[in-house]
């Protein structure tokens, strides 16, 4: 077994090649004993590998023969041509050349380089009452979800097996990098601010920034912005403000006394930085003190005080108020986070801000409305399998998805810890570098550092590469392609980024392998189903129904993922992998029975995540940046487009380069860009209540 784990784990060719020759003078094997032993070992590493292997080409056939004479002498697997082997010689040449050349892998192996499949099983979908039915029989047919559960593909992973038995599970995607590799600040501070080149074009929204300087001025106060903001967004009033359906609670006392508190500092000329008076939103997702945390259900599950520190408020939200921020309300989610669309029967649906039939997109649904509506330039959401991008794809604004475990849940726990994390929405790229910044101050539950002072500009180091891996970027839908290629072309042209072509295997069962983790981590979350919404009854029962060793395959399946990327990255250091963010242009409201009853479509959720699950099965970080803006499905050239977002997946602990992508990809879409038909002037409307307050007081 001693050959198999130094194949599995070792990651330069000339240590695995030592240890090789090693092994040959350890066991005193010699000639004809040599070969046997290392084919039989290849049998075992490699057991299902064809007899006309597809891990080489022709050339890299011909020049691993040449190696293998010239290593272990020729003898009658080869013939004199170097063209014809017998299949042992194959699974022999296979082992040599994987160890040995320094065209092949040099980081892990196996990695496996063959062509996705995108075989899939159609899943009906269900809404209005044919959905609460459903539900109903998952939960009393025993044998009901198992036929469901085989349908939907679930068991698939057991199809590649034979890649998998030789691979540990990894349960946990987090990858802290060493010094010099990453962004950190060796001194554990947090820098005060990021640092960006100068603003060359209008975000046709209002920044982070804008708020700060008007505040400086004088010219605007965070109580004014307060005042005005508030009765567009309270439910508790008799008639609730117009954008409310997206704000499940606002506490109007802890608000103004935030506001007011920010007004006197500024007054005084003692503001706390960027982010103080800035009003800011929270998933309801959160626990914050003074609010219930309700997970977009009817149920309360609100953190229990910790003796050691009477504050429930997540860590992040902390330093967002230290920093002065103001929160002025939690907003809405998909019920647990658990699909894409924002429906939500409990306490109403946003409508997409830039067409009223079409989803926000979710989990972090009420994150994207609020800043795509102008009611707030910040928002903190949580993405577990696209819950920040997909939402921010669909309302047209950027979101960014950490590397797993950078941001602290402290002192709640993260409740889908081997998927999910916590990242912000933002109205421009400087607003979500700033956000960042301040999210990123290590929590007590974190083995991140401090990230170092961040900077916008891009370094002047080594090329700029865009990974595209080209069969799965073209899943897209065509317009959603059009959009996203143009916006490519572009930071082609005019931004100096290199394309090369990559290939990442078994993406169909990656995707299902992380729906089963996430659904079977919900199921483990929540075994009572009480006032739980139909769908989520019928995913978490999937998730149920998931056997131990399914499991585990997937499990192994995430290890060989981030094992074919990190060797990815080591052979193009610095690359993004791009793609659209989603494969399809929005989620349209198909009838206005799933408002009441919901909806269950796992095609279209798949079609959603097509992309982003990626992230969050292996911890990378991704942002999404708008692409564009799609027709509506069915419909052309009429009023109501449909944003679509375009996705860069980083190294592990690369934030401030995507940071810097997105800046730059921003900057050639800002004429592209469009403000929806919802959205709010809220300075506007906040100097308008000031200067309406303050001829009062002269009066």
């Amino acid at each position: 077994m001693l050959v198999m784990y130094i194949l599995n784990y070792l990651d330069r060719n000339n240590i695995a090649a030592a240890k090789l020759a090693g092994l040959q003078d350890e066991l005193n094997l010699k000639g004809d004993e040599y070969q046997i032993f290392v084919a039989l070992f290849a049998f075992f590493i490699v057991p299902d590998l064809p007899r006309t292997n597809p891990w080489l080409s022709d050339d890299e056939k011909v020049l691993a023969a040449w190696r293998l004479e010239e290593d272990i002498g020729e003898d009658d697997w080869v013939d004199s041509e170097h063209q014809s082997m017998d299949p042992k010689a194959w699974l022999l040449l296979g082992v040599i050349y994987g160890c040995t050349s320094s065209g092949a892998v040099t980081t892990f192996f196996p990695r496996p380089d063959l062509p996705p499949t995108y075989d899939r099983k159609p899943n009906p979908a269900l809404r209005g009452v044919i959905l609460s039915v459903g539900a109903w029989l998952l939960d009393w047919l025993w044998f009901l979800p198992q036929i469901i559960w085989s349908n939907a593909g679930f068991g698939s992973l057991r199809t590649i097996r034979s890649h998998l038995d030789y691979i540990e599970p990894r349960y946990d995607p987090t990858v802290v990098p060493l010094k010099g590799n990453s962004d950190e600040n060796p001194d554990g501070s947090v820098a005060d601010t990021v640092s960006a080149p100068p603003v060359k074009y209008p975000t046709k929204y209002y920044s982070v920034a804008d708020y700060h300087e008007l505040y400086k001025s004088g010219e605007l106060t965070p109580i004014a912005v307060v005042k005005g903001l508030l009765p567009l967004i309270r439910r508790d009033l008799s008639t609730p403000g117009k954008h409310s359906i997206a704000f499940v609670d606002s506490r109007v006392d802890l608000v103004f006394a935030a506001a007011e508190e920010s007004t006197r500092r500024y007054k005084e000329g003692r503001p706390l930085g960027l982010f103080d008076g800035v009003p800011a939103a929270v998933k309801d997702e959160f626990d914050l003190d003074g609010y219930r945390t309700n997970m977009g259900s009817l149920n309360d599950y609100t953190l229990e005080p910790k003796s050691d520190d009477p504050s429930i408020t997540n860590w992040c939200i902390r330093q967002l108020e230290k920093a002065g921020a103001i929160v002025v309300g939690k907003v809405s989610m998909h019920e647990f986070g658990l699909d894409t669309t924002g429906n939500n029967i409990h306490y109403g649906t946003p409508p997409n801000p830039y067409h009223p039939d079409y989803y926000t997109g979710g989990s972090s649904s009420g994150c994207a409305y609020a800043v795509s509506t102008g009611l707030v330039p910040i928002a903190l959401g949580t993405d577990g399998g696209g819950s920040v991008r997909i939402p921010s794809s669909f309302c047209s604004v950027v979101g960014l998805k950490p590397t797993h475990n950078r941001l602290s849940h402290y002192p709640s726990v993260n409740y889908a810890s081997t998927t999910s994390v916590i990242g912000p929405l933002a109205a421009d790229i400087r607003s979500l570098a700033e956000a960042y910044r301040v999210f990123a101050t290590p929590g007590p539950d974190t083995p991140f550092p401090a990230p170092g002072p961040l900077s916008l500009t891009p370094s002047a180091r080594g090329k700029k590469i865009l990974g595209i891996p080209e069969i799965w970027f073209s899943r897209a839908a065509p317009d959603v392609q059009c959009l996203c290629r143009s916006l490519l072309d572009k930071l082609v042209t005019e931004k100096d980024y290199t394309i090369v072509p990559i290939d990442i295997p078994f993406l169909v069962e990656g995707q299902t392998a992380h729906a089963m983790t996430i659904l079977a981590d919900g199921a483990a979350l929540l075994p009572d189903t009480t006032n739980i919404t139909a769908p989520n009854r019928i995913l978490l029962t999937l998730g149920r129904t998931t056997p131990a060793t399914d499991y585990l395959l997937a499990q192994k399946l995430r290890r060989l993922l981030m094992q074919h990327l990190a060797a990815l990255w080591q052979e193009f250091p610095g690359m993004i992998i791009v793609t659209p963010t989603t494969a399809c242009a929005g989620w349209p409201v198909v009838s206005k029975s799933e408002l009441k009853w919901g909806l269950s479509d796992g095609d279209r959720t798949l079609k959603a995540m097509e992309y982003v699950w990626l992230a969050n099965f292996t911890g990378v970080p991704a942002i999404s940046v708008p692409a564009g803006y799609a027709d509506p499905e069915g419909k052309h050239s009429t009023e109501g487009a449909v944003p679509v977002g375009l996705m860069g997946n980083g190294e592990w602990g690369s934030e401030e380069q995507l940071l810097q992508w997105g800046l730059e990809a921003e900057e050639l879409g800002v004429d592209l860009r469009e403000r929806p038909p919802i959205w709010e002037d809220v300075i506007q409307r906040a100097k308008w209540v000031g200067s309406s307050s303050g001829s009062q007081e002269t009066a």
